[in-house]
């Protein structure tokens, strides 16, 4: 494995950020990373970096435990942080081989110039990062952590605050380095699962709360789906709530479109329709929507 993770844990306090999580990542795969804001997804990443020391279990990249290896497993780890913290006032070759003496690259200057052309900086090559939009300086940012040809990325939120246009750039550029890098990547963005990612790990509060093949944990929720109802006037819709399978009704619109998500083998349209004739409510929509990646995402991490 790449990247194996046991029982990982991490305290401040009395939080635990990170609370005895485990998971693997194979050499060639593009791991999604999710979790709601504070979950302890950027607690992790700095743990495999070993910026942060775990107080319990353990972790390895490529091989070299993190904590006993640490300068090891640093040299197999290209990192872009969620802040992506570049110096502004140098020009992206100076900063390009200045990271490169770091990691002791050989011919410094060759390998800056496949790197720029690899994340597509050509045109800017010349540029100060200062004068650079934040896509360009996330190119910059990839190009720093692909320096040394690491075997493992990390890339913690990686497109966050692009535009559209920018967004389909850098996942094209994470989507071609996924063919023969590993590939761990922190988001909230449900997209970026869908179009980039073969496993998904969810964690919340500090725990794991999913981790698989996406058509794999979508799988899982094949007993379930979500009802959109609508109705003609407001109502307060507390009646669905009393439907045998519905597990949780949200009331939208002011009242006149509710979202209930249910469980069971039953036909639980035709329940819906009785309860709101009973009530006295005109319909003016009821249908089912597939289930997705956000839908996973909303039931492993909603507070019960």
């Amino acid at each position: 494995m790449a990247v194996t993770v046991e029982q990982l844990t991490k305290t401040f306090g009395t939080q635990h950020a990170v609370d005895e999580i485990s998971f693997s990542a194979e050499e060639g795969q593009i791991l999604g990373f999710l979790g709601p804001n504070g979950a302890g997804k950027s607690t992790t990443m700095k743990m495999l970096t070993g910026y942060l020391q775990p107080d319990n279990g353990k972790a390895t990249v490529a091989g070299y435990d993190v904590v006993e290896e640490g300068l090891l497993a640093r040299r197999q780890i290209g990192y872009l942080p969620e802040n992506n913290p570049l110096n502004i006032e140098m020009y992206i070759l100076e900063y390009l081989e200045w990271v490169a003496g770091f990691y002791q690259v050989d011919n410094p200057r060759k390998r800056v110039d496949e790197m720029i052309d690899l994340v597509g900086l050509g045109r800017e090559r010349h540029k100060k990062i200062g004068q650079l939009s934040k896509g360009y300086r996330q190119r910059v940012g990839l190009a720093q952590a692909l320096i040394h040809d690491p075997a493992v990325l990390l890339l913690d939120e990686p497109t966050s605050g692009l535009d559209p246009n920018q967004l389909i750039d850098i996942r094209q550029l994470i989507r071609e380095l996924g063919k023969n890098k590993t590939i761990l990547f922190s988001t909230h963005i449900m997209q970026e699962v869908a179009v980039l990612c073969d496993r998904l790990i969810i964690i919340h509060k500090g725990k794991l709360v999913a981790n698989g093949p996406v058509e794999e944990l979508l799988h899982q929720l094949s007993g379930s789906q979500r009802v959109v109802v609508r109705t003609e006037q407001p109502v307060d819709g507390k009646a669905f709530s009393d439907i045998k399978g519905v597990q949780r009704v949200d009331r939208k619109e002011d009242g006149r479109l509710f979202l209930l998500d249910t469980r069971g083998d039953h036909q639980i349209s035709a329940d819906i329709f009785r309860t709101s004739v009973s009530q006295g409510w005109t319909l003016t929509e009821l249908h089912a929507e597939s289930r997705g990646v956000e839908d996973v995402f909303q039931q492993l991490t909603k507070d019960q």
